[in-house]
């Protein structure tokens, strides 16, 4: 088909006016909308992308755009010396009476002769490398995984369909961590590399613990004559089962402190700590004896 008439800026959807950045980042953007290898076997978008690669080589090249901007579609003409007469600046916002231009020359002929000459067919024109976009993934961890650190297989795209890749979480992620994977986003375009992956990361709910930042939250049971006497009791963590030594009328609702036995710090050494509350258990199905005793308890401390 016959090299686009459209306006250049409207083309990239830019102001006359626009930045040598505005303009690149608008190209970048379209190219990756309609570049053939996103859009295969679509024709309209084959051509949207040619039309965008046209507006770029002249507009991103200062000489070439300062000429566009004077002649409009006629500055490859004005540019090898025979324009013709002074352009009509008529019409809004292209500076040239395109309709009158058009009658005297052939236009796929002179797009031809400048941008390579191998026919309409065979014209291609250069497009800087693009980078690949990147690609966002969740993946879900159970709050055992996130302190130990685990791996998942990720179906990633490829120009033959998908693959996969084996990617490793550290230790002490938590809700919202993003893990990167460098160059295994979406593939460039023009030789650009491909993105990155990232792993959005988020952590189920656990049974026992309520996590805190690097910290863990827990409780523990604790018999009503352990509390009353002292002694020790178990403690669950994400390590194994610990003993936690209780001192003597220890009181219902308590916290004890274990250092270093919460979630591994992502960002630095070391663990946070693992705070354990006491939730004092009571007796129950008493024998005679032990009725017997704590009626006597109670006579010997009255309630005021």
């Amino acid at each position: 088909m016959p090299t686009t008439a459209r306006d250049y800026y409207e083309i990239l959807g830019v102001p006359r006016n626009a930045t040598e950045k505005e303009i690149r980042q608008a190209y970048r953007r379209l190219a990756r909308k309609y570049h053939p290898d996103v859009n295969p076997g679509d024709k309209e978008a084959e051509q949207k992308f040619k039309e965008i690669q046209e507006a770029y080589e002249v507009l991103s090249d200062p000489e070439k755009r300062a000429k566009y901007d004077r002649y409009g579609h006629a500055w490859r003409q004005a540019e090898q010396g025979f324009a013709g007469p002074t352009p009509d600046f008529e019409t809004p916002g292209m500076g040239f009476d395109f309709r009158t231009f058009a009658e005297e020359f052939d236009l796929g002929s002179l797009f031809d002769r400048f941008f390579g000459g191998g026919g309409r067919a065979g014209r291609t024109t250069w497009a800087p490398p693009i980078r690949g976009q990147d690609i966002e993934q969740p993946v879900e961890l159970s709050l055992e995984e996130a302190y130990h650190g685990t791996t998942r297989l990720i179906e990633v795209p490829s120009p033959t369909g998908a693959r996969r890749i084996e990617v490793r979480i550290p230790p002490g992620v938590t809700d919202g961590t993003r893990v990167r994977v460098a160059g295994e986003g979406g593939p460039g375009f023009a030789g650009g590399p491909r993105g990155d992956l990232y792993l959005v990361v988020s952590i189920r709910p656990h049974p026992l613990f309520e996590r805190k930042g690097d910290d863990l939250y827990t409780e523990v049971a604790v018999p009503l004559y352990t509390a009353i006497l002292g002694g020790e009791v178990p403690v669950q963590t994400l390590k194994g089962r610990v003993m936690l030594k209780i001192p003597p009328e220890t009181q219902n609702g308590r916290v004890f402190r274990l250092a270093g036995l919460g979630m591994p710090r992502l960002h630095g050494s070391g663990h946070g700590d693992l705070y354990a509350k006491v939730r004092v258990v009571l007796p129950t199905n008493l024998t005679e004896r032990e009725r017997a005793l704590f009626e006597e308890l109670r006579r010997l401390r009255p309630t005021a």
